[in-house]
């Protein structure tokens, strides 16, 4: 037997519900149109929101076609209430009275019945608290939560949808106990509103995650109780305006968003507050948190930031083209070079694989990210079970270690790449790797898994629904990998003190298990949690999440590929020039080892 809402009893009857449009998402200015594109489209996939509009118009249905009919003023209340929610709409006391489609002075009776239940909560707008807002308690989210995913299940069964699954099938005997117990509930809002002057100021990164997260604006906006102002830049352009933020006598932003390999420098730097100092660190849940993710957010033992997105890098694959010539997903780089080289046919506008081949930062990944498959760190990193620690970078020993035997190995093979790559490649960096493997014209590509929604958002790229997720292809020496990327939100150190415990709020709130689920319904593919990795929800919407979940039992996610020490900027830098010139034909492969390793023993003594 299913157990029955109590909160819900009272609500459950004919209603009169209000139907809205729906807010798409906010408009605003971005460091990459491209970017806006791929996300464009908020997906809005959830149950409860789909459940909420069935159940306004079936009620409207009903009120509208059978006579005689009265309205339910709860459950007219509690729709308007979490529609609104889900939206980011304002609510206040005579929206929702209006909303309830009887007299005033009843509706304002049931109203306050519904507060003493617990299932709204006002919080104040003003410095007096005559003005406020209404928000759906935890509760009552709760609830509606679990009655729309029984909606939900019910519509299967009773009208047959094609997309029934055995889990759906098995629901009266119990086959859906342990799923509905592990499905994250929106977020709701916080008891007290954000006190910041301005409002809320957030420095990101323009990529697709934190692009949803600006569309979600509204909605977060209402979660705070202020207003949030954010600037995306390109990743260099990130890079450099957050140490022109720390030069500045306070900080013009309360949240920065971190590369994971600049963590080292911007400590070192005095860029990032230790967010031991300000807040309780068990409150963000650690456990829960990848634990690549979690630990390349630290320092010398101690967190400066709280992962916003966990995005691996892991090889696409189109999963029809191999089926189709009976070729296995490769496993090694011996593998993937025989595949590139099957699917490379340049006469037809096909080729095998797409990468990161761009001067600069973009080639300088590929070329460290390469030498961990065949088996090395770029630094002297002493070797432990599962990769090399990279936990221990505050040292002055630490020696680049790029002219080897191994380095050989990657830079080799980088050459032989080139020769199954698009004629374009040298000019290839983070999204336009992507962008023919999403058009058709490549069967394989390197991407961090946030680059995922240009396919999988897009019903007709070829590789929508037919990618595989693969950990990096390794070498002889090496083992599978997937390079842990993506970003931590940290708190400036140069913020003032009277914005420090309202920022410590709201990194909480937007890094929470209901933060990070809402930002995947809505086109975003990085899930730092695994408790949102293993959501159902989440996992019915891609499968990268599941692959992604089990890379890192598997101990396959590591960030020791681009350990996070103070001069890595600078290294990667190196790389992608000198490399660079190695792919362009300008310098030979030892030549280009021979002059990396030297530039990069230079800045580490540099600094030493």
């Amino acid at each position: 037997m299913k157990r029955e809402s109590k909160t819900l009893k009272p609500i459950l009857a004919d209603a009169k519900p209000l139907n809205k449009a729906v807010d798409k998402f906010i408009q605003n200015e971005h460091a990459d149109g491209v970017i806006a594109k791929a996300v464009s489209e908020p997906q809005r996939g959830d149950v409860l929101h789909q459940v909420v509009q069935f159940m306004q118009d079936l009620c409207a249905e009903v009120e509208t076609t059978l006579e005689p009919s009265a309205p339910n003023p709860y459950l007219n209340m509690s729709l308007h209430l979490i529609q609104s929610h889900l939206e980011g709409r304002l609510v206040t006391a005579s929206s929702v009275i209006a909303a309830s489609g009887v007299p005033y002075a009843t509706a304002n009776r049931k109203l306050a019945e519904m507060q003493k239940a617990g299932l709204i909560r006002q919080r104040p707008r003003s410095k007096t608290g005559k003005s406020f807002s209404l928000h759906p308690t935890r509760a009552l989210l709760s609830d509606w939560s679990q009655l729309a995913d029984r909606i939900h299940r019910f519509a299967e069964v009773r009208f047959g949808t094609s997309d029934q699954t055995a889990e759906t099938a098995d629901y009266y005997f119990g086959g859906s106990y342990m799923p509905a117990q592990s499905q994250i509930q929106p977020p709701r809002a916080l008891p007290s509103p954000l006190k910041l002057s301005g409002g809320l100021r957030i420095l990101v990164h323009g990529d697709p995650t934190f692009m949803v997260m600006d569309n979600l604006k509204r909605q977060f906006e209402q979660i705070v109780g202020t207003k949030i102002s954010q600037r995306a830049f390109s990743i260099d352009r990130l890079h450099e305006e957050a140490r022109r933020n720390a030069e500045r006598p306070a900080s013009r932003y309360d949240l920065i968003a971190v590369d994971l390999p600049w963590v080292g420098e911007f400590v070192k730097q005095g860029v990032l507050l230790p967010l031991d100092k300000v807040m309780d660190i068990d409150r963000l849940d650690p456990g829960d948190f990848h634990t690549a993710g979690w630990r390349a957010a630290h320092w010398g033992g101690r967190p400066y930031g709280v992962p916003s997105q966990t995005t691996p890098e892991l090889l696409f694959y189109r999963r029809d083209l191999f089926a189709e010539a009976g070729i296995e997903p490769p496993t090694t780089s011996a593998d993937l070079l025989a595949a590139a080289r099957h699917f490379h046919d340049p006469t037809r506008g096909q080729y095998g694989i797409a990468w990161n081949a761009a001067r600069g930062t973009a080639l300088g990944h590929t070329f460290m990210m390469t030498c961990a498959d065949f088996g090395q760190p770029i630094f002297n990193l002493p070797e432990i079970a599962g990769g090399f620690d990279a936990d221990h970078l505050d040292r002055d020993d630490l020696v680049p270690m790029i002219d080897t035997p191994r380095g050989r190995d990657a830079a080799e093979y980088l050459m032989a790449l080139l020769e199954y790559s698009p004629p374009d490649i040298l000019s290839m960096s983070w999204y336009e790797r992507v962008r023919p493997y999403a058009a058709g014209k490549v069967a394989m590509a390197y991407g961090y898994t946030l680059l995922a929604p240009y396919f999988e958002l897009d019903p007709a790229s070829p590789a929508h629904r037919n990618t595989g997720y693969l950990p990096h292809p390794h070498g002889p020496h090496g083992m599978p990998l997937a390079p842990v990327g993506g970003y931590v939100l940290g708190i400036p150190a140069n913020l003032p003190d009277d914005r420090i415990d309202d920022a410590v709020e709201a990194l909480i709130a937007f890094t929470s298990p209901q933060a990070q689920k809402l930002y995947v319904q809505n086109g975003s593919r990085t899930a730092p949690r695994y408790s949102v990795g293993a959501d159902p929800e989440v996992r019915s919407l891609s499968p990268i999440f599941e692959a992604v979940d089990q890379m890192s039992w598997r101990d396959e996610l590591q960030f020791w590929p681009r350990p996070p020490v103070p001069e890595i900027c600078e290294i990667i830098s190196i790389c992608g020039e000198e490399f660079h010139d190695m792919l362009r034909g300008v310098k030979t492969p030892p030549e280009a080892l021979a002059r990396a390793q030297a530039r990069s023993e230079e800045r580490i003594i540099s600094t030493g």
